[in-house]
């Protein structure tokens, strides 16, 4: 019998806003919200924009308000607190000579070791040289546009690095404190007595970024210090490591001391940290895994990578998408007439935990994830181009959501979150997988969403996005249509699938599966099968007994009013971000050993293991 991993908590932040109790996923449906729901969504985002604080961040907001926010989530034109992408900064190359000689002075702590050859050198006096040289090369400033004018942002004004002492942290790793903090703090369960219920070392935590830490705090700075002319600081390297998400939330969100880990797979990488927390789970190595991923790609060179290799949506390539005036708030565009994927930035976190002990603490039930699929791509020509591992990957979640839920509530209760990454070959390759197995399964017009059309690429945290709409979908029952294309392309395979322009309203409990589905560049494949809310209680009832869950649903109430006292704080902008530096330290002189256990000061014991496993063989 295998443990069930159940969500009991989930946040994080994206261009839509914070991920908690929801609030991005309303941005993203919000015309088909009520009233009321509408001005919660938008005075959140207010709040979390800084354009309103404390007692005032709630109510109804004025037109010129609710503008502002409109305009500054989802994806939009780039803003210049990354960069002016029409001005961007660059160093050109040119080589300078004259047959008389040139002449030249500067200062002589700046003089070049060893001196070039041909330099002829003397004294000017205060402190400076008088260089005599035939040629000279030099690296002139210069400034050019890129072609890539807009990106998926977080909410204009919403800075991570102002939410905790952030100093010398990398972007991306402020995007993950945050994200962690909030998704725990949303649990409306302490911290500590989820450790105390499930023990230290049955705790895992696994997150990542696709991309590192590329800007001038992290691997950025490290790779350009000496070119620019400065020096290498003792962190850039360190907080420049793709483990760095994973590694800054155990030390300074959890204090965790169990299990940990970095998977990357490019933009699958969310789905391959989720499947090595499922898997921990499902057969007994952890009881609780946190999950997650951040990624902050807007520095000039990695937009400037991606454009170079052609995968993302440039303006000359967009005005001929738009005869018209061009609209960058429709750049990404999935499955239909599109030309490049449009950047984002993100971290999305979740926090998983085994069916029993989600029962005894109480715990809100958001959910569960059956299994995670991963597969390559084999024998390949271009390293980047799509190839056949994505067919076994949702073939095999497809198996798998008819073994547990019945051919029935497959094919006419379930939907996908489709990669959907706004590429010409994306939109071909991934609809002809959809499309064909849909037809093996016998699901006729497949729900299909892809939650890039509003948020853009978030690369490592992408799947992130999918798992945190998929979960508002089974709570609201809004599957959000694609509603920056106006049509499908012509190539793209749909006899089998209805991927939606506008949005579609269902009843939430006619919706019992969600695939997530991902295909990132080198053939890393993965494909997630998660459960909805009211088919995982009906599984965990089934196994535990009505008097058992009975039980549950009453020590349950305190954890909703936990949970959503933490929302209303945070729908003021008072997100109390968890940032835990130098505190709690564990004294290693106070540790207790022995032959059976180890105790840490502070924590449970942690029983050493003593059977043998391979005793057959010994």
């Amino acid at each position: 019998m295998q443990r069930l991993p159940v969500i009991t908590a989930f946040g994080g932040f994206n261009p839509a806003g914070r991920s908690s109790s929801h609030r991005g996923y309303a941005r993203l449906v919000l015309d088909r919200l009520s009233r009321k729901e509408r001005i919660e969504t938008l005075s959140d985002l207010a709040a979390l924009m800084g354009l309103r604080t404390g007692t005032a961040a709630s109510g109804p907001l004025g037109p010129d308000l609710e503008r502002r926010v409109l305009q500054g989530t989802l994806v939009r034109e780039l803003e210049e607190r990354f960069y002016d992408y029409r001005n961007c900064h660059f160093h050109q190359a040119a080589n300078l000579s004259d047959a008389s000689g040139l002449t030249f002075e500067m200062s002589a702590r700046q003089l070049p070791h060893p001196l070039p050859d041909g330099w002829q050198v003397e004294t000017a006096g205060g402190g400076k040289v008088r260089v005599t040289t035939a040629s000279l090369s030099v690296m002139l400033d210069s400034y050019r546009e890129i072609p890539v004018a807009s990106g998926g942002q977080l909410p204009t004004g919403f800075e991570p690095g102002e939410q905790y002492n952030s100093r010398f942290h990398p972007r991306g790793l402020q995007l993950a404190v945050l994200g962690a903090s909030d998704a725990v703090q949303s649990m409306g369960v302490d911290w500590e007595r989820v450790v105390a219920a499930a023990g230290p070392d049955n705790i895992s935590v696994y997150a990542s970024s696709a991309m590192s830490q590329l800007d001038p705090f992290g691997n950025g700075g490290l790779l350009q210090s000496r070119l620019r002319g400065s020096r290498v600081t003792s962190k850039q390297l360190a907080l420049g490591l793709n483990s760095m998400p994973a590694d800054f939330v155990n030390a300074y969100v959890l204090g965790n001391v169990g299990s940990t880990g970095a998977v990357a797979g490019a933009c699958a990488s969310y789905l391959y940290n989720l499947r090595a927390g499922v898997e921990d789970i499902r057969y007994g190595r952890a009881r609780v895994a946190i999950i997650g991923a951040a990624e902050a790609p807007f520095v000039p060179e990695v937009v400037d990578g991606y454009s170079t290799m052609g995968a993302l949506a440039t303006i000359d390539n967009l005005r001929r998408l738009f005869p018209g005036a061009l609209d960058l708030r429709r750049t990404s565009r999935p499955f239909g007439e599109n030309c490049g994927f449009t950047l984002g930035e993100g971290t999305q976190w979740a926090i998983l935990m085994d069916d029993s002990l989600a029962l005894e603490l109480g715990a809100n039930i958001h959910g569960s994830v059956a299994g995670v699929f991963t597969n390559a791509d084999g024998n390949k020509k271009s390293i980047s181009a799509p190839g056949p591992g994505n067919y076994l990957t949702v073939a095999k979640a497809l198996a798998q959501a008819e073994a547990i839920a019945g051919k029935e509530s497959l094919q006419r209760r379930s939907f996908v979150q489709a990669h959907g990454s706004s590429t010409p070959q994306n939109r071909v390759t991934e609809s002809a997988i959809l499309d064909r197995l849909a037809a093996t399964f016998g699901i006729d017009r497949w729900p299909v969403c892809a939650v890039k059309a509003y948020v853009g690429h978030t690369v490592a945290a992408a799947s992130g996005d999918q798992l945190i709409t998929a979960l508002g979908i089974f709570q609201r029952g809004i599957l959000p249509g694609i509603v920056t294309v106006d049509r499908l392309a012509d190539d793209v395979h749909c006899k089998n699938l209805n991927i939606s322009l506008a949005h579609v309203e269902r009843d939430p409990s006619t919706l019992d599966l969600a695939l997530l589905n991902s295909k990132g560049f080198g053939g890393n494949n993965a494909t997630a099968l998660v459960l909805s809310p009211h088919l995982t209680r009906s599984m965990i009832e089934r196994r535990h007994g009505t008097r058992l869950v009975e039980a549950y649903r009453k020590s349950n109430d305190a954890v909703v009013e936990k949970a959503a006292a933490y929302d209303n704080r945070a729908c003021r902008g008072e997100l109390d971000t968890i940032y835990k530096f130098g505190e709690a330290l564990v004294d290693e002189r106070e540790i207790r050993l022995s032959t059976d256990a180890v105790t840490l000061p502070g924590f449970p014991t942690v029983k050493l293991p003593k059977s043998n496993p391979f005793e057959d063989m010994v």
